[in-house]
């Protein structure tokens, strides 16, 4: 198939190089020359591991390939991913401007092309409320072309479910897939390009699939809130709210995932605060009381004050944090919880200094690198270029991402560090000044 994928995004570029992978025709649209050139010189715009091997191969065969220009793309291709973002606005509602612009330009497109030459299938991959595609997405298309939608072009939305750090391998095997459409075509489309990757498909129509996205996203937020509220309920009791998490998980029957059910430290991410934040604005907006959704973002600071506290009580100034991305294995930013705790601890004038392998300030681009010059204008100055040289600095550790080389903290650290672990490492729990933040003494697998 000609395909293009409209954002070179943490979801766009997977997809992108994936697709081209299978052995289709690609080309990847964005507005950020710098990511466009990336992907044409063969590297990946973003931290994804794999992806830059994948992109590699995709341009040497000839089958991906970038452009700023949406127009050739779209002369070009007969199937459409939209991989555009929708972040936040600060009272929650998701700002669909991106996905707006896309939809009236394929619209305009549409009209000055004759629907029985090629037939287009536009697949939304965004994050959208329900009855964003019925309500906002077919009618601007329909307008803008004077064409219908399921007779002249083919209209699916394909929600995603790709973990950053694990992108590639999620998108060749997911659990599950969901899709939406009114349009038999389409639908037969989607099924097709999906039913040799071994994942449970549910087809279903746009309400029900935009719905289970943010329903998907809203328990993966409550999971990981709930445990670290029970977590530390349980430190205070002189319990590890880690076993009581482990007897619990072990109940699968009511379907319970043991995924993100671990206290720790908080939740963050580019998907998990923005899209709680839209679903309780969706919920408000049709009169529904959410108290427990409604509760989660500000239980979530609370987790971060604890951890604050827990550091404030080793009593030294001099701080070294391990780990700023929101998660290893990326290097994003927007709206990571160590970028937060890394804020509050510079307010209350902590000597903090960051070691994080998995990106690169220099490197940063887009959204990433505006969002860290507003939240830590002077992030370059914190930075230092491995664990030896911030514990040179340090009297207190502060761990923030559980990962291989910051489990070599055990045999690094001096007698004098004080190591407040966020996520739980066994190999650390053995040191003399060791705390956890949601459970007593070692910690468990």
């Amino acid at each position: 198939m000609r395909v293009a994928v409209y954002g070179i995004g943490y979801v766009g570029a997977v997809v992108a190089a994936c697709m081209s992978a299978y052995g289709h025709n690609v080309l990847a649209v964005d507005v950020n020359k710098e990511k466009v050139d990336a992907v044409n010189a063969g590297r990946s715009p973003l931290t994804e591991p794999g992806l830059s091997e994948l992109i590699k191969a995709g341009v040497d065969a000839r089958t991906l390939r970038a452009t700023v220009d949406a127009t050739e793309a779209f002369m070009a291709s007969e199937v459409f991913f939209i991989c555009v973002g929708t972040p936040g606005t600060p009272n929650g509602r998701p700002d669909l401007s991106f996905v707006v612009n896309v939809a009236e330009q394929f619209g305009r497109l549409l009209a000055i092309v004759s629907p029985d030459m090629v037939r287009r299938s536009f697949i939304f991959r965004s994050t959208m409320l329900p009855g964003t595609m019925d309500e906002i997405v077919t009618p601007l298309l329909e307008r803008a072309s004077g064409l219908q939608s399921g007779r002249d072009f083919g209209l699916g939305y394909m929600p995603e479910f790709l973990r950053e750090g694990q992108g590639i391998d999620d998108f060749n095997h997911p659990a599950t897939v969901v899709y939406g459409s009114h349009d038999p075509s389409t639908l037969a489309l989607l099924r097709e390009m999906n039913q040799s990757n071994g994942g449970d498909i549910f087809p279903c129509d746009f309400r029900t699939a935009e719905a289970t996205k943010f329903t998907s996203n809203a328990w993966h937020a409550l999971k990981i809130d709930f445990a670290n509220e029970i977590g530390a309920i349980c430190q205070g009791s002189g319990v590890d709210g880690r076993r009581v998490m482990d007897i619990l998980c072990a109940d699968t029957k009511l379907n319970l995932s043991r995924a993100y059910m671990r206290p720790g430290f908080a939740f963050g991410g580019s998907c998990l605060p923005k899209d709680v934040k839209a679903l309780v604005h969706h919920a408000q907006s049709r009169d529904v009381r959410t108290a427990l959704l409604g509760s989660l973002i500000s239980s979530n600071e609370l987790h971060v004050s604890r951890a604050v506290d827990i550091i404030t009580g080793c009593g030294s100034r001099r701080v070294l944090l391990l780990g700023l991305t929101f998660k290893p294995e990326t290097d994003d930013l927007r709206d990571s919880p160590f970028v937060e705790l890394a804020e509050r601890l510079i307010g209350k004038g902590f000597e903090l200094r960051v070691f994080d392998p998995s990106f690169s300030y220099e490197t940063l681009t887009g959204r990433n690198r505006q969002f860290i010059q507003t939240a830590l204008p002077h992030i370059a100055s914190l930075l230092v270029a491995s664990l030896q040289d911030g514990l040179q600095h340090a009297d207190t550790v502060v761990v923030g991402h559980k990962t291989r080389a910051f489990a070599q903290l055990g045999v690094l650290a001096a007698g004098h560090h004080r190591i407040v672990d966020l996520v739980g490492i066994d190999e650390l729990a053995s040191l003399p000044h060791y705390q956890g933040i949601c459970w007593c003494g070692r910690a468990s697998q």
